[in-house]
């Protein structure tokens, strides 16, 4: 059995993306599928949602009160809703009692958060199904082990949707384990300097990383450490397979604040670290303490 727990479209679909998606889904010949309409693919009143014919195995819940698809097949009845409208703000699924109708009893449901069906997963485990499939957060999480989760999308959507991205019912009955499906991933990725990393070696670095991590991989790089005073990494520069979708600088000028005071005892350069000096290495005062010595030391130079 496939449960689609909404939102299998990020819009409204079109006729012929519905008629794509059915023969796909027309070759699980062995599976039964289940879905609903989530905030994103909602049902409107032109909605092709409600005229759409689907392969025989293939069942919508389209009411936007609780209904129930039974699979005699499987055993297996599903209870679920569709959104005819991109918010709900009323608990539906907290008085969605079971009928008991087959062997086993599944939830498929749509939202989480206040706009979108609020739910107490407490509340809804004493409704007694043996199992609740949520849509509509991105990433994987288990609300009550073996008996309620989000499966998270297959693929990840936005820059958001980090880390990788599958219940089964058993004759032990309901086990929830994670199937990874995704071709790629966006990860976060640290990358170090020190004074001796050019430009050019930051790249090579992570030219390096990235085809270790894996090329199919989109990567959020953070770079840490503290760099050679002279040096500013061209970051629009740093993207040598075009899957870095952001790059954030970090990194700060390993100025020997002890040494050049001493140097400049008595001169402007001099009383301006004494003033900054002590500050932490993520504060404001150690910031514009980097950036004043850096303007003053280019101003001396020029």
């Amino acid at each position: 059995m496939l449960l689609i727990a909404g939102d299998l479209f990020h819009r409204q679909p079109l006729l012929r993306e519905l008629k794509e998606m059915n023969s796909i889904l027309e070759m699980l010949e062995h599976t039964e599928v289940v879905m609903i309409a989530g905030n994103h693919d909602y049902i409107k009143k032109n909605s092709y949602y409600r005229t759409f014919s689907w392969a025989p195995h293939v069942h919508m819940i389209c009411s936007q009160e609780i209904d129930c698809v039974e699979l005699d097949r499987i055993q297996t009845a599903v209870y679920g809703c569709s959104y005819h409208s991109r918010e709900i703000h009323d608990p539906v699924y907290d008085h969605a009692v079971p009928e008991r109708r087959q062997k086993y009893e599944i939830l498929l449901a749509h939202g989480g958060d206040e706009k979108h069906i609020p739910i107490k997963s407490n509340q809804i485990m004493t409704l007694g199904y043996d199992y609740v499939a949520f849509g509509h957060i991105h990433k994987p999480q288990l609300l009550v082990e073996n008996r309620m989760a989000y499966a998270g999308s297959l693929e990840p959507t936005d820059t958001g949707d980090i880390g990788r991205h599958g219940g089964r019912i058993t004759g032990k009955g309901c086990q929830i384990r994670f199937v990874p499906h995704a071709l790629r991933e966006y990860r976060n990725c640290e990358v170090k300097v020190d004074k001796s990393v050019t430009g050019h070696v930051l790249r090579q670095k992570i030219t390096d990383m990235i085809a270790e991590q894996g090329m199919q991989h989109m990567y959020k790089i953070t770079l840490t450490g503290y760099r050679d005073p002279d040096i500013w990494y061209e970051l629009d520069h740093m993207d040598p397979y075009g899957n870095v979708v952001e790059i954030t600088d970090h990194t700060k000028p390993a100025y020997d604040f002890t040494k050049l005071k001493k140097e400049n005892k008595g001169n402007i350069l001099g009383q301006y670290i004494e003033s900054l000096e002590g500050y932490p290495a993520d504060s404001l005062e150690y910031q514009a303490l980097c950036e004043g010595v850096r303007a003053l030391m280019e101003t001396r130079r020029g």
